[in-house]
């Protein structure tokens, strides 16, 4: 069994504090929004965003891994340094507060836990966010596994050295604010948010509409390698074999692939289309079992399709079961959506 070359296990634990806050912006809710195709007018517009009870624009469901990726910059590039290449496997969110613009997020990093299977190594950060308030406002799960140049063609690092983007300074954080302190809630112990699951969602239907079974409207997306490289740009993930043919062959892909992030992206997008409040949906889970390929001359599609797994009564909520397809191959190997009705 290949292992990786330094004690990762005894580095379970290991957490920080992100030095600087991450300021969430208007015009970067929209970009995030058209990077993942998703049009709910509280993306877009602060009126309707108001109709629907909410301070500012909301951020879709996924927008939290942009802040993520800053945040955990430190541990993949300063602390995981025995590993090659870390391949997204598994992805949870959970919400606790709508983000909307001008939140200031700080975010708690933590490898939570290491398991090693089939030889390799499955690593879980976590990310727990907390706004200007005290509260905590979302957790993020992610699950990776760490692949070493055993995993790997020998000539990958030197060909994303070659083609990514130069002027990086990863090291560096911005200057505080002067007129406040880097972390939001500095001196007050955060506190879990209960907005998510106590205010009284808009979505376009009640609860005594849903029945178990029942199917959601299908929804096929059409993806460019331009979708790809605009949401490498918006997102923060620039990993090449998400635009790059020679480096996607390296890793030994078939052809350049799509962001796991940007398919769930879409596929959170989906659920909130159907539900109509995008506040309502409190967690997301999605575990990836294939990837969608796209190729330089033709565009690839990816089909969204949900039932409703089951209802609870008492909370008022369902479980949604997601299914993304691309060329005839599931991409999600199991996805679940659970979100609040009035």
């Amino acid at each position: 069994m290949v292992e990786a070359a330094f004690d990762v296990l005894g580095l379970v634990g290991h957490r920080y504090r992100t030095d600087d806050y991450y300021e969430v912006g208007r015009e970067k809710i929209r970009e995030y929004a058209r990077a993942v195709q998703d049009f709910h007018p509280a993306h877009w517009s602060e009126d309707a965003a108001r109709e629907f009870g909410y301070t500012g624009l909301i951020a879709p469901t996924t927008f939290i891994s942009t802040a993520a990726m800053l945040a955990n910059r430190r541990l993949l590039e300063t602390v995981l340094t025995g590993y090659d290449v870390v391949v997204q496997t598994d992805q949870v969110f959970e919400m606790y507060k709508p983000i909307v613009t001008g939140d200031r997020l700080v975010s708690d990093v933590e490898l939570t836990t290491v398991r090693r299977i089939a030889g390799k190594d499955l690593l879980t950060i976590t990310n727990t966010f907390t706004d200007q308030t005290g509260d905590i406002v979302q957790i993020m799960h992610t699950t990776v596994v760490g692949l070493t140049s055993e995993d790997v063609n020998a000539d990958i690092s030197a060909t994303i050295e070659r083609v990514m983007m130069s002027g990086l300074d990863t090291s560096r954080t911005t200057d505080a604010d002067p007129d406040g302190p880097s972390e939001p809630n500095s001196g007050t112990a955060p506190r879990l948010s209960t907005i998510s699951r106590t205010r009284v969602p808009r979505s376009a239907f009640r609860f005594e509409d849903l029945s178990v079974g029942a199917e959601l409207p299908v929804r096929s997306v059409r993806l460019t390698r331009g979708d790809l490289v605009n949401y490498a740009g918006v997102s923060g993930d620039a990993n090449p074999i998400h635009w790059h043919d020679e480096v996607a062959a390296l890793a030994g892909l078939p052809d350049v692939i799509a962001h796991g992030m940007l398919t769930m992206g879409l596929g959170a997008g989906f659920v909130t289309e159907w539900l109509g409040d995008p506040g309502a949906l409190t967690r997301y889970s999605v575990r990836l079992s294939n990837y969608t390929i796209i190729e330089s001359g033709a565009p690839g599609a990816v089909e969204f399709t949900g039932r409703i797994k089951s209802l609870d009564f008492d909370a008022r909520t369902a479980v949604v079961v997601i299914v993304a397809k691309s060329a005839g191959r599931k991409v999600f190997g199991l996805a679940t959506a659970e979100v609040r009705l009035p």
